[in-house]
């Protein structure tokens, strides 16, 4: 039996769910930058739609096998946040759960420019990371203490294999002095359970649109340690900031003001102990992008060497505070001959 083309398979479904008629033309552009996903501009006569599926194996150089179900965990992420934020996310057109695939609102790049686009050029805004932590804060407060969310989204096993998994596991072996330390951090967030997190609040994942930030890619989504979603974009401030050390001082504005958006919607548990996990996160992820099974694709071998030296360290330290976190990077960051230096000695 013939096995439909990516083509022919999106115009199937667009059949199906009426958003297309029978004589029209669908033409699928595969859209670039994620790993985990087929993702597909599609062109019909006088409208533009994305239609979405999973991929099993993602497209990174590791072996990094995923459940498919996360397309149907991603839908219903979507329809969560739509009735918390709906200027936030991308309206749902359709979902074939048979199929592997949903349909979604086409956002124009002219009017929604990718945050991480933004900031790889030196366009640092803080106001702009103050509106995800604020939208982030609002999402996590809208779900604690939500049995309908905690039951919607028991995905502990596709957490673990998209995110425990190749950030934790495969960077505790990579770095074997330093997994028992890992491991506990994994423990601890699996075990963690009041809200719904993402789980890959990555700037490449944030439109800057006329209403404030746009959230995509909720694939990994988990009632779980919101804590996890505050680190995740911390890092990749962090990380900016290794490859734009004259734009430190910004970057650590952005990371203060990201906290103090988000800061304000904490209302499930006592917010230092929520900051006292995303800082124990922190540096793990950092070392996650370097020796993880999703390496950043932006960092030269010296700046991974600067990366890996400076959160071997912090990881080290584990009752460091956020504030000191960020300080110590951002501080080592602007002058990486002394900083990478110092975080050598240390870790010798």
């Amino acid at each position: 039996m013939k096995v439909a083309g990516p083509q022919e398979r999106v115009q199937e479904f667009l059949l199906r769910h009426g958003l297309m008629q029978p004589g029209e033309e669908a033409i699928p552009s595969p859209l670039t930058g994620g790993v985990s996903s087929d993702l597909w501009q599609v062109s019909l006569p006088g409208r533009m739609l994305c239609v979405k599926g999973a991929l099993a194996r993602l497209k990174v150089a590791h072996e990094w096998l995923a459940p498919l179900s996360r397309n149907r965990v991603e839908y219903d992420w979507l329809q969560f946040a739509g009735t918390v934020a709906p200027t936030h996310v991308p309206q749902v057109l359709a979902y074939d759960g048979q199929a592997g695939l949903f349909a979604m609102q086409f956002l124009p790049p002219e009017d929604y420019p990718v945050w991480k686009d933004q900031l790889l050029t030196g366009q640092v805004d803080p106001a702009a990371a103050h509106a995800v932590g604020d939208l982030v804060g609002r999402l996590h407060s809208a779900s604690a203490n939500d049995t309908s969310a905690a039951s919607t989204f028991a995905t502990d096993s596709n957490f673990d294999a998209l995110r425990i998994e190749p950030y934790f596991r495969v960077t505790a072996r990579a770095n074997p002095d330093l997994a028992d330390r890992i491991e506990g951090l994994a423990a601890r967030t699996t075990g963690t359970h009041l809200a719904v997190v993402h789980g890959d609040v990555s700037p490449k994942n944030i439109l800057l649109g006329p209403h404030g930030p746009v959230l995509l890619d909720a694939e990994c989504a988990w009632f779980g340690d919101p804590a996890f979603d505050v680190a995740f974009c911390l890092n990749h401030l962090l990380l900016k900031a290794i490859i734009l050390p004259d734009y430190t001082a910004q970057l650590h504005s952005s990371a203060r003001m990201l906290l103090d958006g988000y800061a304000r919607h904490i209302d499930w548990e006592p917010g230092p102990d929520l900051m006292a996990r995303t800082a124990a996160l922190l540096p793990l992820l950092a070392l996650a992008r370097v020796d993880g099974a999703s390496p950043v694709e932006y960092l030269t071998p010296e700046q991974r060497g600067q990366v890996r030296n400076a959160a071997r360290d912090l990881l080290a330290r584990p009752a460091l505070t956020l504030d000191t976190v960020l300080k110590e990077w951002m501080l080592m960051a602007g002058t990486p001959a002394a900083g990478t230096t110092h975080m050598k000695e240390q870790t010798r």
